[in-house]
């Protein structure tokens, strides 16, 4: 069972409307179905990219009425962008029907339409949740039971990333083409459905660039000289793939401590397995054998970690002009973060720059996330753990 099925469930018990949001593939319509199937009253599913179900909202208003106390999911819900109008009157409605009126729950791939459509008409009515793919909590604990999810399976995970088509090939070979054959499809059918207007060709080097820069420091001037593009062009590629929940972009931690911090973001592209297939990476060795290697595994923790991260914590990475740095600074509220340091080796050493950084932002826990499993002190007041045991610390 996915842990966002408690998560989900928990917003519809607080919320009218609750709002799923994640990249095509990760899962989202299995989850709802799941939803569905275990829900205690009347539902219905309507699959806004089918043409028959899309007939049934021929007139939405009278549909819903119909359907008062209804658990109503609508999947790919930014495909009819009119009936956020409607909704706002349905919830309204079911409100006053008490603990009788039905919720809704919707599914969509576009974060930014769905996110500007509903903040319109539905501001104080609905509530948004972000489903990533499996998670190395998720691997850990199915791993027994299931021979998909054998052991390594920490090392899958890496390799292959957490969509579950990907994840659940028979074999490497069968997995790396599937993740091949899902950047394509991003670039030539879900780009222009979604009514994104951008050259494919220069997004596809785009994206391939940003997996080789994993965890770079970005630099849009560079990017534009080397697509012979605007800088505003490139900028406006950075902001599609974040929107589309397929790139995370790490923005510098801020002060007014006079410190001279390092004012650009890191880039990373949100899967890892996407970070490989866009490499042509196939297997372990060859990820290993890359020099994108430690950062693409810096991308698989931070994305992992965040996935369990309580929703107020706002993550950030620390890099000042004197050498200090933490990969990762979740701040939970003002004067209260923790500090992460992300190493590939089973054997880490921490550098100087993580135990100023760590000062100088006033961590109230230090952190050193690690591919092993034993779980040991460090000097400076680190724990050195393995990825499922700090995301455990989280939540």
């Amino acid at each position: 069972m996915r842990e966002a099925y408690q998560v989900v469930t928990s917003h519809l018990s607080s919320f009218d409307s609750v709002a799923l949001l994640g990249p095509r593939q990760v899962g989202k319509t299995t989850l709802a179905r799941e939803i569905v199937a275990r829900h205690n009253g009347p539902s219905r599913y309507l699959d806004l990219e089918n043409p028959r179900d899309r007939r049934l909202l021929a007139d939405p208003m009278a549909w819903f009425s119909a359907h008062p106390e209804h658990l109503i999911v609508l999947d790919e819900v930014q495909r009819t962008p009119e009936i956020f109008a409607v909704l706002r009157v349905q919830i309204d409605e079911r409100r006053r029907m008490g603990g009788r009126g039905g919720k809704f729950l919707m599914l969509g791939s576009a974060s930014m339409e769905l996110l500007r459509q509903s903040s319109e008409s539905l501001a104080g009515r609905i509530s948004f949740v972000e489903l990533g793919g499996f998670n190395a909590r998720e691997v850990q604990a199915e791993r027994a039971d299931s021979p998909a999810f054998a052991a390594p399976a920490l090392d899958k995970l890496w390799l292959r990333g957490g969509f579950p088509p990907a994840f659940l090939r028979d074999g490497e070979s069968e997995s790396l083409q599937w993740r091949e054959d899902f950047i394509r499809t991003y670039l030539e059918r879900d780009l222009p459905q979604f009514g994104l207007r951008v050259a494919e060709d220069n997004l596809e080097r785009f994206w391939r660039m940003l997996a080789n820069d994993q965890g770079e420091l970005f630099n849009a001037a560079r990017y534009a000289r080397s697509l012979g593009v605007s800088s505003p062009s490139v900028v406006r590629y950075l902001d599609i793939l974040e929107k589309l929940l397929l790139l995370r972009v790490l923005r510098p931690w801020h002060s007014n401590s006079g410190k001279r911090l390092v004012k650009s973001p890191r880039c990373f592209i949100r899967d890892s397995g996407l970070v490989h297939a866009l490499l042509n990476l196939g297997a372990s060795d060859d990820v290993r054998g890359h020099g994108v290697a430690g950062k693409s595994w810096e991308g698989f923790v931070i994305e992992n970690l965040l996935a369990t991260a309580p929703t107020r914590a706002m993550p950030w990475f620390y890099r000042s002009g004197a050498g200090a740095e933490a990969d990762l600074v979740l701040e939970f509220s003002p004067g209260r973060c923790w500090a992460f340091e992300i190493k590939l080796s089973t054997a880490p050493k921490v550098d100087r720059g993580f135990h100023f950084a760590a000062d100088d932002i006033k961590a109230e826990r230090r952190i050193l996330v690690y591919p092993g499993d034993e779980r040991f002190p460090l000097p400076g007041g680190i724990e050195a753990m393995s990825l499922p045991q700090a995301m455990n610390e989280l939540n």
